[in-house]
């Protein structure tokens, strides 16, 4: 599944080449989406000007003179530039056709991606209203996991996990984050002190803003590629690597679920 950085990486290899663009028309070839595109999605965005790509925990906006269109990639989404003749294939969904020529391709084989449209500040939508901070924003601090924690039962790593929190933290770098700043996975999240908060806070901004240089790294151009940015794989210490040594202390790494989700740590340096 995308996560922050992937989107994040997304988001800068599509601007060069989509803001000050039109979008002369737009193909819905399958509506049927996680949520089903607006059968007037192709009559609001007509000859919109594109002004601005930004990134809001995993969506994509994109602002144009007419509204946003808010993107969400799913599990399974891409986006990519195509020249215009190229032939859609299963499960190339969605086409943009801007004024460049190019054609902006979203392709979905599990379809749980959204397309959205606002006429309105896309901020207040009701999938963006209600989300915590961004995780490289000012407004993310040790403070606020600390003062956010107290008395919650639930793990510290669903805590992190939850975009009322903060966004963007998927379980990759969950996972990842609380690894180096050596705390439990399964560690309740108000039993934990404001100084180990403090700490992984900056660790979960240093791990995502590696796993972006990652991606811009392995991606050299959202044009004639597969639209997908490089994952953080290659750097990962515990994340998928259940029964194989610790980097750090050589015991097996471990794998519970927490959250329905597969959790990796080391019971050694993790407390």
């Amino acid at each position: 599944m995308p996560e922050l950085p992937e989107v994040e990486t997304t988001c800068r290899g599509l601007a060069p080449h989509l803001e000050g663009h039109k979008v002369r028309s737009v193909q819905v070839r399958q509506p049927r989406l996680r949520w089903p595109v607006d059968p007037d999605f192709a009559k609001h965005i007509k000859n919109a000007r594109i002004l601005k790509l930004e990134r809001r925990a995993k969506y994509l906006l994109v602002h144009t003179d007419r509204g946003c269109a808010i993107w969400h990639l799913g599990m399974s989404g891409s986006l990519r530039l195509i020249q215009s003749e190229e032939r859609a294939e299963k499960h190339d969904h969605i086409d943009w056709r801007l004024d460049s020529g190019l054609v902006l391709r979203y392709r979905d084989p599990r379809r749980f991606g959204a397309l959205l449209w606002t006429a309105g500040d896309p901020l207040s939508h009701d999938l963006l209203s209600h989300l915590g901070p961004e995780p490289l924003s000012e407004a993310f601090t040790g403070d606020h996991l600390f003062s956010s924690s107290r008395r919650r039962k639930q793990s510290v790593k669903t805590f992190i996990m939850d975009g009322r929190i903060v966004v963007g933290v998927g379980n990759i770098y969950a996972s990842e984050s609380l690894f180096l700043a050596g705390i439990r996975p399964d560690r309740e999240a108000g039993s934990i002190s404001r100084a180990r908060y403090l700490r992984l806070a900056e660790v979960i901004q240093q791990v995502l803003r590696r796993a972006i240089a990652q991606g811009g790294t392995t991606l050299r151009d959202f044009i004639g590629g597969d639209g997908q940015p490089g994952y953080f794989a290659q750097e990962l210490n515990v994340y998928g690597r259940a029964g194989l040594p610790c980097p750090t202390c050589g015991r097996p790494v471990r794998d519970i679920t927490l959250g329905q989700r597969n959790t990796f740590f080391c019971v050694r340096c993790q407390r």
